[in-house]
């Protein structure tokens, strides 16, 4: 591989990958379950390979970079700069180390996947695969590499692939099960997951595996585990970018029980804590935004895209100016999503989960059905079934509908996750069908569980729950078990069934969770008092939909 290329323009103090240019603005995960590519998924997860002598690296940021990459735990952006300039110099020299060329392409998948820059990919894929060629048999670093390549890419069915042949190398080898998580929840698998999470805890313990484990039972519906496991994940971190990544992953959760204050000050803390964690301006955004602070939130927004410029931003900035009535700055947004999507596509990004939801809204929803078809042959995960369930409602097709959005609250199909905006989607479809018990239900619930996920669907939930009055006499008031006749069961997206109502799921077990870290909380830290509180308060409604890291689901956050 030639490492100096033609490169595109680059950020300031960012390495300039090779490939075809891009315009400035390249780069939405349920938005999320998901939550994919993340951080915490442990992109960078290549160790040395036993019996085999590895290149030094040099002293200070290389060293820290190295560790990083080794450990599986996210790495400052200048030290993964710096890793990545001092394996390209090693590798002119020594081009048939087969080690190196796996550090440097999962160094080029971080670095790709932190700074939204699709062009990096293309060239970790080269890089991996020259390690596979150089050592063909017993290779799992570069096994690992392409695993996460994959994930980055929301090509989960190749992230499995990979991910499944590095375990049987390795069975032991705990850095690869965050990546078969990411893939297993992508395809929407939530048995595979939950197997992969029981034996990723009991290979390892600690802040990256507490952090994984938050994101797991956050989408099985266990709220109070996954901030309970994130604050002690964020209290153990041993660096400054380690502990911002759970920051912000904190404040994602906290966003999505609906506390805007609390969210917030977890993403000013990921901010001070790691300046580099750039989707933490777009979480301030969006909690700034719900506080009506709405100067505030154009400023983070804008930040976000300049830093870390993902489709979903734009959308998400989009909706805040349709919301103000400045529609030319929305359609602009929405062009800049358009543009996005096509350049990461150019890197081999699928993206069509936020383009759909972006058609089904904002566009063509015949487009937008067309689209969600597809991914949901590649992807039948929760977020998928969500979007094309709403596309298909937006076409007019709302039976169809029906049988998607039921799934997404399906436990035996991985529907737990307790989500506003699934719960109005589902809801305003059981509208459309004069299903009126059950519609009100949903639509009540999605306000319950976060009266700020949308500045456009706040108010259309409100809008319609007023159309919809009060429960008939012997209605009840709204809880699950409110209507018999609404209540009966309803076919989903493969023919199960759903009884229309969400409850509550089973707690985890003891020995399910990770233990919490025996280690003092460093400074800025979460204190057990900081944890979010289970049910927040509500209050005034403006906000806006959450949005997850990879597995690219875009309208929630992981």
């Amino acid at each position: 591989m030639e490492i100096e290329e033609q490169r595109p323009a680059a950020r300031q103090q960012e390495p300039e990958p090779s490939g075809s240019r891009f315009s400035p603005l390249a780069g939405r995960t349920l938005i999320g379950v998901a939550a994919a590519g993340a951080v915490l998924g442990g992109v960078l997860v290549l160790l040395p390979s036993s019996g085999r002598e590895a290149a030094e690296p040099a002293a200070g940021p290389v060293a820290r970079a190295q560790t990083a990459v080794g450990a599986g735990v996210p790495a400052a952006l200048p030290d993964l700069a710096a890793l990545i300039g001092d394996r390209e110099a090693h590798l002119r020299a020594h081009p048939g180390d087969d080690q190196s060329w796996a550090v440097l392409g999962a160094a080029y998948v971080e670095q790709g996947r932190r700074t939204a820059t699709p062009a990096y990919y293309p060239k970790a894929e080269q890089a991996l695969r020259t390690s596979l060629r150089a050592r063909p048999k017993g290779n799992v670093e570069a096994l690992d590499g392409l695993a996460a390549l994959a994930n980055a890419r929301g090509d989960f069915r190749a992230a499995k692939r990979w991910g499944e042949a590095a375990v049987k190398l390795s069975p032991k080898r705990w850095t690869t099960y965050p990546l078969l998580i990411d893939a297993y929840t992508g395809l929407g698998d939530h048995k595979a997951t939950r197997k992969a999470l029981d034996k990723l805890l009991e290979l390892r313990s600690g802040p990256t595996v507490m952090a994984r484990a938050a994101r797991v039972y956050w989408d099985q519906g266990w709220r109070e585990d996954a901030a309970a496991a994130v604050a002690d994940a964020a209290s153990g971190a041993a660096t400054p970018a380690e502990q911002a990544a759970f920051f912000q992953q904190a404040g994602e959760l906290a966003w999505e029980r609906g506390d805007r204050e609390q969210s917030l000050g977890y993403y000013q803390r990921a901010l001070r804590t790691d300046p580099d964690e750039h989707g933490a301006h777009a979480g301030q955004g969006r909690a700034l935004a719900a506080l009506g602070r709405t100067s505030e939130a154009l400023r983070a927004y804008q930040t976000a895209l300049a830093k870390r410029p993902e489709p979903r931003y734009a959308l998400e900035l989009g909706e805040l100016y349709e919301k103000l009535g400045v529609e030319g700055a929305a359609r602009v947004q929405y062009d800049v999503l358009r543009e996005r999507v096509r350049q990461e596509a150019a890197g081999g990004v699928d993206d069509e989960l936020v383009l759909g939801l972006f058609e089904a809204d904002h566009g063509d929803p015949a487009t937008a059905v067309r689209l969600l078809r597809e991914e949901w042959k590649q992807h039948p995960a929760i977020a998928v079934a969500d979007a094309l369930g709403w596309a298909l409602h937006r076409a007019g097709e709302h039976e169809e509908a029906l049988g998607f959005a039921t799934r997404t609250m399906d436990k035996e199909h991985g529907g737990g996750v307790r989500s506003a905006l699934y719960a109005y989607h589902r809801g305003q479809i059981e509208r459309a069908l004069e299903r009126d018990s059950a519609a009100r239900r949903h639509l009540a619930e999605a306000l319950r569980v976060n009266p700020y996920f949308s500045p456009l669907l706040v108010p259309s939930a409100e809008a319609a729950l007023e159309a919809l009055g009060e429960p008939a006499a012997g209605e009840g008031p709204g809880g699950p078990a409110e209507d018999s006749a609404d209540s009966e069961k309803t076919a989903g997206a493969d023919g199960t069934t759903d009884s229309g109502g969400t409850t509550e799921p089973d707690e985890p077990s003891a020995s399910n969770r990770p233990s919490p870290s025996d280690k003092p909380s460093p400074s800025g830290a979460p204190s057990a008092s900081d944890k979010p509180s289970a049910k927040p308060a509500r209050a005034a409604v403006t906000g806006f939909r959450a949005s997850p890291a990879r597995a690219r689901s875009p309208r929630t956050a992981p």
